[in-house]
């Protein structure tokens, strides 16, 4: 077996010098993935960071977060419908007290993440390319959904 050889490149090293956190409310529409890309990355330039860490949090059970291409929306289609096909809504769930769309929103969620951490550069996300960050609504029906976050660094 042969290693590959890894090349780390060290970009800086800076004190920790400030801790910002906001909240940020998105109203879905129903079931779908919302890009949030623009705004996070907006609010991240109006706080005039520099090198840090950006942390996500969204503060639900049925919804959750991603990072995924944002250069054909087909890649949403696909995922949603995948997770249609893994979680159906009309499955014999023993938790429905919410309706036949809760249980399989809560299975899809626990598929994904309600947390992300995303290292910042120069006060910018260090996304790829076609790297976006979506909410991801699994229940049918609109919702309001918040999100919190959290940078630290200088």
């Amino acid at each position: 077996m042969s290693s590959q050889p890894v090349e780390i490149r060290t970009h800086r090293s800076e004190p920790v010098t400030r801790s910002i956190a906001a909240s940020v409310v998105i109203r879905s529409s129903g079931r779908s993935m919302i890009d949030i890309t623009r705004a996070i990355s907006g609010w991240l330039l109006d706080q005039q960071v520099g090198a840090g860490l950006l942390t996500l949090h969204i503060r639900h059970t049925s919804a959750s977060l991603t990072i995924q291409e944002n250069a054909d929306p087909d890649v949403q289609a696909d995922l949603l419908d995948a997770f249609d096909r893994l979680a159906p809504d009309h499955h014999a769930y023993r938790h429905d007290c919410e309706g036949p769309d809760d249980m399989p929103a809560h299975i899809k969620a626990a598929l994904t993440d309600v947390n992300l951490s995303i290292p910042v550069r120069d006060g910018r996300l260090t996304l790829g390319t076609w790297q976006g960050i979506y909410l991801v609504e699994h229940r049918t029906r609109p919702h309001s959904r918040t999100i919190d976050l959290a940078y630290i660094g200088n």
